[in-house]
């Protein structure tokens, strides 16, 4: 009989090994023999001979309370969640029962508990590398992300975004001042088993720190691997193996930037928004690579994303200039440092590698030629043939009826929704991972008629704009048609400009071609009249925001004004619109977590800035907006949880990134990758990801992994909040 054959008690399985003299009570003994620890101390009361057991077998009981129900598996080396096989008669003290087919590890001695259930816990293994050769003696922790505080860039490391050390140094009898561990074998292996109680929905990473590959013990070699969300009931178990090496930490630092300060501090606050944005954001570390094989990818596991396979295998390259030497203090550790900063090109150096790849993420533009210098290496393949524009892992995503999609916008469980001119002119749906949630043609009906903007209620709902009639269009969260087969109507409704929704559930459109604005219910009465609300200076206008008093704010397209309205309707803005701080054609417009307002200048002309005012109409940008960072005929706007401000650039196909502070990040290029195509409108999501949409007979939308900080979605519920702009 095999190592791990199960006897299962009380629902939950138990797991012995062969080698083992006994079950329970045992420690890790770092890699390879790690003993099955129980989680709650049970009474022996059943043994069972040595041997292998196809067929019956008896099983005596000892001692057991009256009534108790024996729990065991017919299918050695089924997982323990697998395990539901069950004696249901009466045990009563020394009787004798016959189960079959019981699988039995070499002198069990199991327990029995009366609805109390127990587990011992099947062992979770893996595999350390550095630089492709096994890592001996590093220490392996199990980490669990704070729900205490922030990590992410520019966020300094402290106790409230200190990640948590899950292992009992009691059983490993391993720890130092991060945490207690388990070493790696000389074949860089480790085993944890019952080390640590691992809590439902908690989520955990691998940190691999120090090692050797033969030339020397390496302290800067810093790896990780995230593994998600613990099991509803028990640890990990052997069902997972995980390998570790430079590949698996740069899926783990992109996925996680947006939580992370160093390897030792990712964290969020643990509202129930910021639970599902850090849930998902381990979870897109999959994306990336294969946990089991360390294996940069290059489709997505659903299949119908495109992965920068060669890129991520550069900076696992990059990593390697350090990991492939013997001492930390070595020349490739040293350059490795110098250039990866933790605000770039200021700021402290990192100690490891795990948080050199961390603040590449967090400052992507940084450093690129140096950096492409030391990473030339090929000890992971395929790599980019040429030096990079940038660091962005970016990620394009088909289905789902994606099909020259515009609108774009983002619902509280990150799930992205977007609106497409094309093909069926449906809605799109793609879970937060990017998997097709809507049917190849997309939503169809409730008097869609070539869907161009949207936006999601409070209540997740997706309200929609039509270029080809005067009219709105409603969905639930599941995709059902709300809105009846002509579409909500009247209230002023024109040209299909871009929605928001306010705190109320209410849905405002900018409609150009009657220069004005439309506000209709959450069950789509029109509250506007027959001309909708004019005034205010509104002319063609395009973009609409609502701030947190339940004002509305919109953009002229082609009269270089914004408009301000009362939650009422009224206008507020003078007949000209508020004007200066570089206003030219403004597009698109936000508003910030202190109420200020950005407009993306440049299109349909070709004006290259952003404008800021304050929200009394004040111009906070200086005459000529501000400008750089790759800004071209700005389309897309959206302002992250940390207050910085993305814009999609229809004129070069890049992302560009600015502080709340007008600074340029991105170089003067933008950011690009993806396949960018026509970069439209941009939506920030609760995990640190920026989404934008391609709109040039693509079938594509982009997303850029870890770049942002994580928001507050949809973008109503912080209006109705009052947390637009901030962290969940």
């Amino acid at each position: 009989m095999r190592a791990g054959q199960v006897v299962g008690l009380s629902g939950l399985a138990v797991v012995c090994g062969l080698a083992l003299a006994g079950c329970g009570g045992g420690s890790a003994s770092g890699g390879g023999g790690t003993t099955p620890v129980e989680t709650q101390a049970a009474t022996p009361v059943f043994s069972v001979a040595a041997g292998t057991y196809t067929s019956v077998q008896t099983v005596t009981i000892t001692d057991a309370t009256p009534g108790a129900t024996i729990y065991y598996n017919t299918t050695p080396g089924v997982p323990p969640s697998a395990m539901s096989t069950a004696y249901t008669g009466p045990v009563r003290v020394g009787e004798t029962e016959t189960l079959s087919a019981v699988a039995v590890a070499a002198g069990y001695t199991g327990s029995v508990v009366q609805s109390v259930p127990y587990v011992i816990n099947l062992p979770t293994n893996g595999k350390v590398y550095a630089s492709q050769k096994a890592l001996a003696g590093a220490h392996v922790y199990v980490m669990a992300a704070s729900t205490t505080g922030y990590g992410g860039a520019g966020l300094a490391a402290g106790t409230g975004n200190a990640s948590v050390s899950l292992l009992n140094a009691a059983l490993t009898g391993q720890s130092d001042a991060v945490g207690a561990y388990v070493p790696t074998n000389q074949d860089g292996t480790f085993s944890i088993a019952g080390d640590y109680t691992c809590t439902p929905g908690t989520q955990v990473y691998l940190y691999a720190l120090g090692g050797s590959t033969g030339a020397g013990t390496n302290t800067a070699i810093g790896l990780l691997a995230a593994l998600g969300a613990c099991p509803a009931a028990g640890n990990f178990g052997s069902n997972l193996y995980a390998v570790v090496n430079e590949v698996s930490t740069v899926a783990t630092a992109y996925a996680l930037a947006g939580f992370a300060t160093d390897a030792t501090h990712v964290g969020s606050s643990g509202t129930a928004l910021a639970k599902v944005g850090i849930a998902n954001a381990f979870a897109n570390a999959a994306n990336l690579e294969t946990l089991g094989t360390g294996v940069a990818l290059a489709v997505t596991p659903a299949g119908n994303g495109t992965v920068p396979q060669t890129k991520i295998d550069t900076l696992a390259n990059v990593l390697v200039s350090c990991t492939s030497t013997s001492a930390a203090g070595s020349n490739g550790c040293g350059l490795l440092f110098g250039y990866t900063l933790s605000g770039g090109l200021t700021g402290t150096p990192p100690t490891d590698t795990a948080s050199a790849a961390i603040n590449i993420a967090h400052n992507p533009a940084a450093n690129v030629a140096d950096m492409w210098g030391v990473g030339s290496g090929v000890t992971f393949a395929p790599t980019l043939g040429a030096q990079p524009n940038d660091w962005t892992v970016a990620l394009s995503f088909s289905g789902g009826g994606l099909s020259s999609p515009v609108g774009l916008a983002v619902d509280g469980a990150g799930d992205v929704w977007a609106a497409n001119q094309t093909g069926s002119a449906g809605v799109s749906e793609l879970s937060p991972l990017g998997a097709p949630l809507s049917p190849a043609t997309g939503y169809l009906g409730g008097g869609l008629n070539t869907p161009l903007n949207l936006a999601i209620d409070p209540a997740g709902n997706a309200w929609v704009t039509n270029v080809g009639s005067a009219n709105l269009s409603e969905f639930s969260s599941a995709g059902a048609a709300l809105s009846p087969a002509g579409g909500y109507v009247g209230g002023g409704l024109g040209d299909a400009g871009q929605l928001a929704i306010d705190g109320s559930g209410n849905a405002w459109e900018a409609s150009g071609t009657n220069n004005a604005v439309a506000e209709f219910t959450n069950a789509g009465v029109a509250l506007s009249p027959s001309a909708g609300f004019t005034g205010g200076g509104v002319n063609q206008p395009t973009g609409i925001a609502i701030d947190a008093t339940g004002k509305a704010w919109v953009s002229n397209a082609q009269s270089g004004g914004v408009s301000e309205f009362s939650a009422a309707g009224a206008a507020l803005s003078p007949s000209t619109a508020y004007k200066g701080g570089g206003l030219d054609d403004p597009y698109a417009i936000a508003i910030d977590a202190t109420g200020d307002v950005w407009a993306s200048n440049g299109y349909p002309s070709f004006t290259a800035s952003l404008s800021k005012l304050s929200n009394s109409g004040v111009a906070i940008s200086p005459t000529t907006g501000y400008v750089g960072g790759g800004l071209n005929r700005s389309t897309g706007l959206s302002i992250d949880g940390a207050g910085n401000v993305w814009v999609g650039n229809y004129g070069n196909n890049s992302l560009s990134e600015f502080t709340n502070a007008g600074v340029a990040v991105t170089p003067s290029t933008g950011y690009l990758g993806g396949g960018l195509s026509s970069a439209t409108l941009v939506a920030a999501d609760g995990s640190g990801n920026v989404w934008i949409t391609n709109d040039a007979q693509t079938a594509e939308i982009v997303e850029f992994v870890g770049v942002g900080t994580p928001v507050v979605t949809p973008l109503a519920v912080g209006v109705k909040n009052n947390a637009l702009g901030t962290r969940p």
